[in-house]
């Protein structure tokens, strides 16, 4: 990277699909990219086709912005929706894997319905996405694919088996493609959320016990909003990070730390 050092997080001209885009993190990262420059591509299972949210802050930034709905639960959905991206006439240089579920309920509770439901929207459906759009990629010798992982990525949690498990897969999954693409030109990462005050962490900030225990733990005293992921979003997204790969990131005010 040379000349000023700003060029290296410009994303003009590129095109990022964000999963999850609808409310929470990913309408936060969506809202990242687009002040970089990127034109959006939001994706959820309920996102509405003009007017959301998303919509709003992308055009407010000044860039394009394209709806697509999509369940993540239905394996043929996301096949629709990769063969959809697929044929854009411009093609997808940023895809960040940001949809997913959570079920609460004790280990021995925790039903093999939730379990598949979790496992298929926050792990086989995001495999599923980057290896399609992936193919692209790896045939143009460029791109950027972002995983939102999990402090359950390293750790078990509770209450939350099948999430644990997703999110644990989803390191390894970050691992194991940036292993087979660093050589071939396109970067695999992972961002780390911490507690995230989001609609997925609202039973925990509502259990007063729960909600202490975590804020004790965390170094920076406080839940972490969604903006504060977009930053590295950006990073990760640009040339800036050309040469960081199967990394996993912690946005966690300290917590892995602690």
């Amino acid at each position: 990277m040379s000349g000023d050092s700003a060029v290296g997080f410009d994303l003009t001209g590129k095109l990022a699909v964000v999963t999850g885009a609808r409310r929470g993190i990913g309408l936060a990262l969506a809202t990242a990219l687009a002040h970089a420059g990127a034109d959006i591509i939001g994706v959820s299972a309920q996102l509405e086709t003009g007017g959301s949210a998303v919509e709003q802050a992308v055009r407010e930034a000044g860039r394009e912005f394209t709806a697509l709905p999509c369940d993540f639960a239905d394996r043929q959905a996301v096949a629709r929706l990769a063969r959809t991206l697929g044929e854009l006439e411009h093609p997808v240089d940023i895809l960040i894997n940001n949809a997913g579920t959570i079920a609460r309920a004790p280990a021995a509770e925790h039903s093999d319905a939730d379990w598949d439901h979790v496992l298929t929207v926050d792990l086989t459906s995001q495999f599923q996405l980057t290896r399609e759009i992936g193919r692209g990629m790896l045939a143009r010798g460029s791109g950027k694919v972002i995983f939102t992982a999990s402090l359950l990525s390293f750790q078990g949690g509770i209450n939350v088996p099948g999430y644990a498990a997703a999110k644990s897969g989803i390191a390894g999954l970050t691992r194991a493609l940036a292993n087979e693409w660093a050589g071939r030109g396109v970067n695999v990462n992972a961002i780390v959320p911490g507690y995230i005050a989001t609609d997925n962490t609202r039973a925990l900030r509502e259990d007063p016990a729960r909600n202490a225990a975590i804020l004790e733990r965390i170094p920076a005293g406080r839940w972490g909003r969604p903006q504060d992921l977009g930053g590295l979003a950006v990073f990760l997204a640009s040339p800036a990070s050309d040469y960081v790969h199967g990394a996993l990131i912690p946005v966690d005010g300290g917590w892995l730390g602690r």
